[in-house]
């Protein structure tokens, strides 16, 4: 069953997504980037070729050449993705495809229209059984 983690009170979304994925890639976890929109997923391929500072994330999209080889996918749309470890939900709604993930990765800002959507998913995972985590980012 996947395991579900809430990053609360996080200052920007975008940057600590790349946090969360340069953590996974040094645990040579795969990492689906799921965005809100077109736009997200762009602001997210630029991010990641810069962060962390001195390294570089190999990413592409899931319709990419080399999508089945590459370690972290940005996508905005359900598609058949080819791995199923770690997903970084981006978007106010649930994923469609979550269930197939072992980790789901839910980042909450301190918007509040952010955390109405974010206590929403939290009471259909927990409806549901699967397991939570919730992490308070505030003092980091």
């Amino acid at each position: 069953m996947t395991q579900v983690d809430f990053y609360t009170q996080v200052e920007n979304k975008l940057l600590f997504a790349c946090q969360i994925t340069t953590k996974a890639m040094s645990k040579k976890l795969p990492v689906l980037l799921y965005a809100a929109d077109a736009g997200q997923a762009a602001t997210l391929d630029s991010l990641l070729w810069t962060t962390p500072a001195l390294g570089f994330i190999p990413h592409c999209a899931p319709d990419h050449r080399l999508a089945a080889q590459t370690p972290v996918i940005v996508a905005h749309e359900p598609h058949e993705f080819h791995h199923h470890e770690v997903l970084v939900n981006l978007q106010a709604d649930l994923p469609p495809f979550f269930s197939r993930f072992e980790r789901l990765v839910e980042i909450v800002s301190t918007d509040e229209a952010d955390k109405a959507a974010a206590r929403q998913r939290w009471k259909f995972y927990k409806d549901r059984g699967y397991q939570l985590q919730s992490h308070d980012m505030s003092g980091r």
